[in-house]
C-alpha cells in the first residue's frame, strides 16, 4: 500500500517549554524584547549588545516609577483620585533632579509653578509706624493733661 490508504496520525506533541520573556529574566515590567527591537530599527548603532535593551528598560521604569510615584503624592495633596498632567508638572518641577532632566520639556495642560516674586508682595506694615517723638504724639500727650 502507498502513502494513500493511511490515515493522518498527529505526532504527539512534545513537552511545551515554558517561554519566559526577556523583562520576566530581567525582573523588570518594562518590555526588554521592545527595547531591543527599537534601538536596532532606530539606526542608533551597527550592533547593540543583549545587555543594552536590559538596561535601558530598566532605566526607563525606574524614571517612570519615580515620577508616578511623586505625582501621586501631588494628587493627593490636591484631594484628587486621578493623576493628571498638572501633577505631572508639579512633581517633576518639585524635584531638582527631575526637573534638571525635564528643563526643556514643555508638559502640555500642566500650568506653571506657583510663584510670586517677593518685590511684587505688598510692604508689610508696622503697628505704630512713627516713632513716639513725632508731632502725633505730643499731640496725644498734650490732649491726655
Amino acid at each position: 500500500m502507498s502513502g494513500r490508504g493511511k490515515k493522518n496520525v498527529v505526532a504527539a506533541k512534545p513537552a511545551v517549554l515554558s517561554r519566559k520573556t526577556k523583562s520576566a529574566k530581567a525582573g523588570l515590567q518594562f518590555p526588554v524584547g521592545r527595547v531591543h527591537r527599537l534601538l536596532k530599527r532606530g539606526n542608533y548603532a551597527e550592533r547593540i549588545g543583549s545587555g543594552a535593551p536590559v538596561y535601558l528598560a530598566a532605566v526607563l521604569e525606574y524614571l517612570t516609577a519615580e515620577i508616578l510615584e511623586l505625582s501621586g503624592n501631588a494628587a493627593r495633596e490636591n484631594k484628587k483620585s486621578r493623576i493628571g498632567p498638572r501633577h505631572i508638572q508639579l512633581a517633576v518641577r518639585n524635584d531638582e533632579e527631575l526637573n534638571k532632566l525635564f528643563a526643556d520639556v514643555t508638559i502640555a495642560e500642566g500650568g506653571v509653578m506657583p510663584n510670586i516674586l517677593s518685590q511684587l508682595l505688598p510692604k508689610k506694615t508696622l503697628k505704630d509706624p512713627l516713632p513716639r517723638g513725632d508731632a502725633t504724639a505730643s499731640q496725644e500727650e498734650a490732649s491726655n493733661h
